[in-house]
């Protein structure tokens, strides 16, 4: 049972406290590991929609020389309404629904912005966090500057991106609204502070799935098509029939024609296969715009596991993974590509793959600091492994033609976490976990201190160390690798005491500190309410004003 049947667990959420039980923990590791996680005590129906966790582990020992993990499900609006009226919330193949709207999740990936912390998902705004004590503080920007996908009540369904970026010149974050019905995108600038956000619709140009991740230049934002499609039919009771577009088109908009006060903006359109879902560009682009391309070719994480369904060679899947996502059909493959924006030409740089051993490339660490991203040494990802248990034949079925069983491995094959070279890509250390090890997302943190907030004494991704949590049925623990060297295997391993798990971990980061968070003008939830409340019951408005109330005096 290579995937742990723990990783799905409806446990409580809490605190836990770590010790090192395996090697000695550097005296130079400093900051906070962050992750996001979905609540499984919701039972969504995918396991990615649940409520969103967000969990802090501090990276220095306290006096009695534990480490602190520190877990809370984020008290959005969504969750405060949810916990007064469970009985009127829906879970979907999509989502959560309920007469106020769609719930925003906000479990998949924190994003630190100087000493503030925002937690994401792709079917809502970003959601400030508390560092410190990890409760709530707003929503990003008025529900009427985003665009709504879907408008409703209270609650309204925002497709956008997972991966929202801050402009470390601009001083302000990047990211998207889009409509999940023609595809049409606009770009979202939050400039930190205030109730209001801007937006630019995108000239002649559509993104026909989603938009998981953006990423930028000093002068281009990059928006690329997620391999990730609804499938309308799925939503309302029917098989999943859909598969994900083998290609798509990826979005070059250059920064100066935002400008201020909203509007149209022109794009450079260009077209890469196969499918992606994460990317990452180099700062500095007066050599062209480089991107690492993450592909997830036969990846479908709209696909996920029941109970009635075949894995993968026939045989029963294990109810204990219900609600997982379908794991890798198809090889990793992740490359190096340069969009010449002048000329519209995009040319292949580097690519790697290995057949034998790198499955399911899908969580990654960079150097996230400006010197780090301008001048990037390191590519570190985690290949997840072959896992035919989490593969049901529903998908093989949908992907017929695109899938060649004569490359699935004959059994499970375990994860391997990579270093690259960022730009040739080949693999500079590597280090293979046990079979029934399932590694999560990896956090690069710099050793020293350098020029900017983020910044080690040599940046780049290979000067520090790199944090992986992983989760084992025996016990759930956190391995500390050398980023230079991570054949070496984990040089100290944190652990709290035998047969503790956690549920299944998503996104990871790195914070340097954690500060309480300023006071700055921010929406606040009543500032969404308005006669569109009229929509609702009686007894519902009252219980929306409460929750308002609430939020308004801080608790």
């Amino acid at each position: 049972m290579p995937v742990p049947r723990s990783i799905l667990g409806t446990q409580d959420v809490g605190d836990l406290e770590l010790e090192v039980v395996a090697g000695a923990w550097p005296d130079d590791v400093r900051g906070h590991f962050v992750v996001s996680t979905s609540d499984q005590r919701t039972h969504p129906v995918h396991a990615f929609f649940g409520d969103g966790i967000i969990a802090r582990l501090p990276l220095r020992p306290d006096a009695g020389g534990r480490f602190r993990w520190r877990a809370r499900v984020i008290g959005t609006p969504s969750v405060r309404l949810r916990r007064r009226r469970p009985d009127l919330f829906t879970a979907g193949p999509v989502g959560t629904s309920s007469p106020w709207g769609f719930v925003n999740a906000a479990n998949t990936a924190p994003l630190p912005w100087g000493d503030r912390l925002f937690a994401t998902w792709d079917a809502g705004r970003p959601v400030e966090v508390d560092p410190v004590t990890l409760g709530f503080v707003a929503e990003v920007g008025h529900r009427d500057d985003w665009k709504p996908a879907i408008d409703q009540a209270v609650l309204p369904l925002v497709s956008t991106s997972a991966h929202p970026v801050i402009d470390p010149e601009r001083g302000c974050m990047w990211t998207v609204s889009r409509d999940v019905l023609t595809g049409t995108v606009s770009v979202i600038r939050y400039a930190g502070e205030g109730a209001r956000v801007e937006r630019w619709e995108v000239a002649d140009a559509v993104l026909p799935q989603a938009t998981h991740t953006i990423t930028q230049t000093r002068d281009w934002l990059v928006l690329a098509d997620t391999a990730y499609k609804i499938d309308t039919d799925e939503v309302f009771g029917a098989e999943r029939t859909v598969a994900n577009n083998p290609d798509g088109p990826v979005l070059l908009i250059r920064k100066d024609d935002l400008r201020p006060g909203g509007g149209t903006v022109a794009c450079k359109e260009f077209r890469v296969a196969p499918e992606v879902n994460h990317f990452y560009a180099k700062y500095d682009d007066s050599d062209g715009v480089q991107v690492v391309m993450e592909h997830t070719p036969g990846v479908d994480i709209g696909m996920y596991l029941r109970e009635d369904d075949l894995d993968a060679f026939g045989r029963p899947v294990d109810p204990a993974l219900r609600g997982m996502y379908c794991h890798g059909m198809t090889p990793a493959l992740t490359t190096v590509l340069v969009f010449d924006p002048e000329t519209g030409k995009v040319s292949e740089r580097a690519r790697a793959g290995d057949p034998a051993r790198w499955w399911q490339a899908e969580l990654s660490a960079i150097d996230w600091s400006i010197e780090g991203q301008t001048a990037p040494t390191r590519h570190h990802l985690v290949y997840l492994g072959f896992h035919p248990e989490a593969i049901n034949q529903r998908a093989l079925r949908n992907y017929t033609g695109r899938i060649d069983a004569d490359l699935f491995p004959p059994e499970e094959t375990p994860a391997v976490l990579v270093s690259h070279d960022r730009d040739d890509l080949k693999p500079l250390a590597e280090w293979t976990f046990a079979l029934d090890d399932y590694p999560t997302s990896p956090s690069f943190v710099p050793r020293g201190r350098g020029g900017s907030r983020y910044a080690g004494a040599d940046p780049g991704g290979h000067d520090g160390y790199l944090v992986v949590a992983v989760h084992n049925d025996d016990r759930f623990r956190v391995e500390l690798f050398d980023a230079a060297d991570v054949g070496r295997g984990p040089l100290a391993v944190l652990a709290p005491p035998p047969g503790t798990t956690v549920p299944f971990l998503i996104h990871s980061a790195w914070m340097p500190e954690a500060a309480s968070a300023p006071e700055l003008e921010r929406l606040a939830f009543a500032d969404d309410l308005d006669d569109r409340l009229d929509q609702l019951a009686p007894d519902l408005r009252a219980i929306t004003r409460e929750v308002a109330a609430e939020l308004a005096a801080g608790r």
